[in-house]
Formats: C-alpha cells, structure tokens, sequence
C-alpha cells in the first residue's frame, strides 16, 4: 500500500493542486498505509510545534522589510552607487549588477525579488549600451542567489528554525561565502567582457562618488542596523526585522515617498508568501512526524554505515541529493523535506549544524538558477522576454562557478565559521 503513495501524490501535482496540500494528503495516506493511524489524533499538536518557534515570527517581518524597499526607489540608489564603483571597469554593468545584488542582498534576503527587480531596471540599460539581451538576463539570474547567501536571509531562518540552530550564527557564516560567490561571478564578467568587448560606462554617465555615496546612506545603513543589532546582542533577529520594517518605511519615504498604495500591495505580497511557507510547514511536518515514527534517519544512518561512505562520502551524496531537489522543488519545500531526514546523519558524523546549513542552503539556491523549474531562471525569463532554454544555456557558465564556490565551501568549513567563531559564536551559537 506505502508504494503506491507516491503515484497518488504525482497524479494530484499533476492535477494542478497546491503542493503543500499534496504534501499533507500524501502524509496522512502514508500514515494509513503504514499502520500508524493512531498517530493522527496527535498530529495537530506536532504541526503546531513546528511552527510555534520564535525565530519563525522574523521571517514575515523580513518579507515585508524588502517588499517596502523594493516598492520605495532603494534598488535606484544602490544601482547608483554601484555605478559609481565599478561602473567604468570594463564590463561595467555587469560589475554593477552583481554588485548591487550584493548590496540587495543585504537587504531583502530574497533571490526572486533580486531578479525580478534588477530584470526591470538593469537588464534594459545594459541592453542599450551593447550587451546581449540573453547574457545581461542570465548575469542577473546568476547574481540573484546572492541575496539568500548575505544576511538577513529568509532561508537562512527556515533552516534555524527547523534544526534549532542560531539563527545569529547562520546570519555570520553566510556573509563570507555570499562575497565569496560575488567575487567568483565578477571574475566570470570579467572574462566575458574581454572575450565579447562588452562597453565600459563613460565618465559621463557614471554618476559622481562622493555625491552618491552620501546619497546611499540610508539603504546602506538597512543591512548595519539589521546585522549589528543581532550580532552584539541588543536586539534578536525577530526584534531586529521587526526594527528592518521601519527602517525600510522611512528609506522609501526618502527615496520616492512610498506611498499607500504601494505600503498596502506590500503587506498583501507578504500575507501571502507568509502563508505559503508556513502552510508548506505544516504539510511536511506531518512528514516529519511519520518519518520519526518510522525512524527514517537511523534507518538511513545505518545504510551509510552499511556501504562505508563516512562522513566525507555521505556529504557529497547529501550535496548531490540536494543539487538534485533544488532543480525541481522550491527551496522552503526542499528544506522542509530533506534537512529533517538527511542533516541528523551528517550532525551525527561530526558536521557542524551552522556550516552545514550554509552548505544546504547554498547548494539549494544553485537549483534557482538551473533548469528545468529554476525559479529565478523563470522570473527573468518573464520580466524580459527572453526564452527559458536559451537563458537556461547562457547561465551554465554561472552555474559551473557557483557548484566550485559550493564544493570549496564543503571542503573549507572555516571559511564559513570564522565569523561566527570571531564574535564567540562558535559552532552552532
């Protein structure tokens, strides 16, 4: 009866329904088919404890932070002074869009905001200064997943939340890595700029320093005061994105004067991509709840040992499955459904739970840009008319160097701990 579960949750995607209903349906015929029934009439009280966690209440906070930036001309000022650092290089707006990203990413925490809003504002500019249309969307796909990397990151608390992690911890080790990817992908712009002779931007058009910078300030302070808070201890992330949401009202109001329209479009996108990852939640931790019943990680902490992979060999195996599931499925579902069975195993053979999410949540943020479901592949693609697959072919490049950022990540877990250690978080905070 188990094997047939599986079917029965394909047909229902297949059907068009929510996947986080298919999940949950799915969870409660597994709970049938396997004889623990029983189990049900506690159920809800297990989903209700796996969304009671107070690190949880930061990540709306956060998401609606970014919406109130993205909605209040911050992305215009860090496009500006991005311009002013890197604009003449060759190649310059392919330097400025990654480095905005990076300065996005210290913002939003988001991927998909990142490539939706530098899809409307960077690509066209860098379409009528002599890039392709194709190459200026596949840079701004492959720069979006920085924003997930650098705190404040949306996944970076789902993950703490769901292993009990510091989400303070996870906030420090993902600065280094996410600049680490930044210098990687500029290096690849690089490259391309001398192969293709793409323009540099004249001194004309590249706004001034000084004059720019102080104009910055304000979204340049958003990421300091989220960060610094936390980090020497005056507020907790909750407090802190909570902190982030005014702050992001009085940088719009600056900017562009945000208005009421846009403050009350904000607070809808937010309800609702709120709700969706904590529906998503529910549905898997019901899941959770079975696979804890059935002792699935020791059932597959005995088959590593079983086939002698050791810790080094059931990380690349873990890293494989994950690069795999990030290609089809979104990253909360993907974290959601793997981290409770599969992170125990590797915690279990030494890992460190703060290195380990980074490694987790950056190898999953890789399947944003990679077909066949890439989600930031799919927000570019509609925002600038470009041809999946053909976007999907220019960003393998990208691609190629993120999974060498990944794989020197794995291997150099110091360069994902030296902040946190630096600041007396050490390990798992």
């Amino acid at each position: 009866m188990i094997q047939l579960v599986p079917f029965i949750a394909l047909i229902l995607l297949g059907s068009g329904l929510a996947i986080a209903y298919v999940i949950g349906g799915s969870a409660v015929l597994a709970f049938w088919s396997t004889g623990n029934e029983r189990y049900l009439a506690i159920l809800p009280q297990q989903i209700f404890s796996k969304i009671d966690v107070f690190a949880l209440m930061a990540m709306p906070l956060f998401i609606l932070a970014g919406e109130f930036m993205n909605r209040g001309g911050v992305t215009k000022a860090l496009i500006n002074l991005s311009m002013a650092l890197v604009g003449r290089l060759r190649g310059g707006l392919g330097h400025v869009n990654i480095l905005t990203s990076v300065f996005f990413a210290g913002i939003s925490g988001s991927a998909v905001a990142d490539a939706a809003a530098l899809s409307n504002t960077l690509v066209p500019a860098m379409k009528e200064r002599g890039y392709s249309l194709t190459y200026a969307s596949a840079i701004t796909a492959a720069s979006s997943i920085i924003g997930p990397i650098v705190p404040p990151s949306i996944i970076l608390i789902f993950y703490g939340a769901l292993m009990g992690t510091s989400v303070t911890s996870l906030f420090l080790a993902g600065i280094i890595p996410g600049l680490i990817l930044a210098a990687a992908l500029i290096a690849v712009n690089a490259v391309f700029a001398w192969k293709e002779d793409h323009p540099k931007v004249s001194k004309g058009e590249a706004p001034p320093f000084a004059a720019t910078l102080l104009h910055s300030l304000p979204a340049l302070l958003l990421p300091v005061i989220i960060l610094g808070g936390i980090v020497f201890g005056w507020t907790t992330p909750t407090e802190a994105a909570a902190i982030a949401v005014f702050a992001a009202l009085g940088a719009g109001w600056f900017y562009e004067g945000l208005k009421w329209a846009s403050i009350l479009e904000g607070l809808r996108r937010t309800a609702m991509l709120s709700g969706s990852i904590f529906i998503i939640i529910c549905a898997v931790s019901a899941l959770g709840y079975l696979g804890a019943i059935e002792r699935i990680p020791e059932a597959i902490s005995d088959i590593v040992a079983a086939l002698g992979l050791g810790p080094a060999g059931y990380m690349l195996v873990l890293n494989v499955v994950f690069l795999i599931a990030g290609m089809v499925l979104d990253i909360p579902v993907a974290l959601a459904l793997l981290v409770p069975l599969l992170a125990p195993v590797a915690l279990a053979h030494g890992a460190d739970p703060v290195h380990l999410g980074i490694v987790l949540c950056f190898n999953l943020c890789i399947g944003l840009v990679s077909p066949p479901l890439g989600g930031c592949l799919l927000v570019v693609s509609t925002v600038t008319g470009v041809n999946y697959w053909r976007l999907a072919r220019s960003v393998i490049p990208f691609v190629v160097v993120q999974i060498a950022v990944l794989i020197l990540l794995i291997e150099v877990p110091a360069l994902s701990l030296f902040l946190p250690r630096a600041f007396g978080f050490v390990g798992g905070g």
